[in-house]
């Protein structure tokens, strides 16, 4: 699986592990409304958080060969005016990759001050980190490119963002719906923004009931080990919600293949809140002819998305 979706699935799971309810317990409204609340101010925490999606400030593609970077404009990649003129080079070969960092500067690499070192991408574990003042950065893999993400941890977005809008919570989008195991997995074709499409495995489908009518979705990972994660766009989507889509997580479903689709937790993907991410969009299987009145809404902060 792609690890940048590995990744997102990693972090779903997580973020929705403490407000899991099972569709067996008694439902209390009021709770779930607290919870859901609970869960979109944990939601805020996470995109101020070091790794979140409120600091990212420049995403750099590395050409082959030698790419030197800093503030000065002489850079092949031009950093944030109060980063040093001349930080080093990182040189990319044939799919390998390494740093030099320039004898006058300090840069932490994996946590310890080197002025040079092998890089590993986001593609493998381990992935190198470097820190520099309120700067950090890694390299990413998508498709056959290379590049830098950067961040910083005193972007102005950290503290001008207070709230994500969102639809009122309401019970009623909390949805029942049942898991439908393929006889053999299927790959889906996964657009991105960058124009290229990977194939995921996809075990089944889930079908719910909205006034009514029937969909389907289908989701990412096998429902077994860890939750599923879903893509979609609805009739809402560009609208009042995130034209690109949104992200949501649905709970392994039960022996019977039941669950919640819980759709006040539909959150925005990465870029919604940056320029600088490269997200997923949904397959065309999960573009939905219904509007989805529940979850994270368009935020005019980010207008120019």
């Amino acid at each position: 699986m792609n690890k940048t979706i590995s990744k997102l699935l990693v972090l779903f799971f997580f973020i929705n592990l403490f407000s899991c309810q099972s569709g067996k317990e008694k439902f209390d409204e009021q709770d779930y409304i607290k919870s859901v609340q609970e869960w979109q101010q944990k939601r805020l925490d996470n995109l101020k958080a070091e790794n979140g999606w409120l600091n990212p400030v420049g995403l750099h593609w590395l050409q082959e060969g030698e790419n030197p970077f800093g503030s000065n404009e002489a850079n092949n990649i031009v950093f944030p005016n109060k980063a040093p003129d001349f930080i080093g080079s990182i040189i990319l070969f044939k799919d390998n990759l390494s740093v030099s960092i320039n004898e006058d500067v300090d840069v932490f690499i994996n946590d310890s001050l080197l002025k040079e070192s092998e890089i590993v991408s986001d593609a493998d574990k381990n992935t190198t980190s470097f820190k520099l003042n309120s700067f950090r950065w890694h390299i990413i893999k998508r498709g056959d490119r290379y590049g830098i993400r950067l961040r910083d941890l005193e972007s102005p977005l950290i503290d001008e963002i207070t709230e994500i809008p969102s639809f009122p919570v309401d019970a009623n989008w909390r949805i029942e719906a049942k898991f439908e195991k393929f006889d053999a997995p299927k790959e889906i074709a996964i657009p991105n923004v960058l124009g290229d499409t990977e194939y995921q495995k996809c075990y089944g489908e889930l079908k719910f009931n909205i006034d009514g009518k029937d969909y389907a979705l289908l989701p990412l990972g096998d429902g077994v080990n860890s939750s599923f994660f879903v893509i979609f766009a609805d009739e809402t989507s560009a609208e009042e919600t995130y034209g690109a889509g949104r992200f949501l997580s649905v709970e392994k479903p039960d022996k019977n293949g039941n669950t919640i689709i819980d759709f006040n937790k539909a959150t925005n993907p990465p870029c919604a809140f940056t320029d600088f991410a490269t997200c997923p969009l949904p397959p065309k299987e999960n573009i939905i002819p219904v509007k989805i009145l529940a979850g994270e809404k368009i935020n005019e902060h980010f207008g120019h998305h």
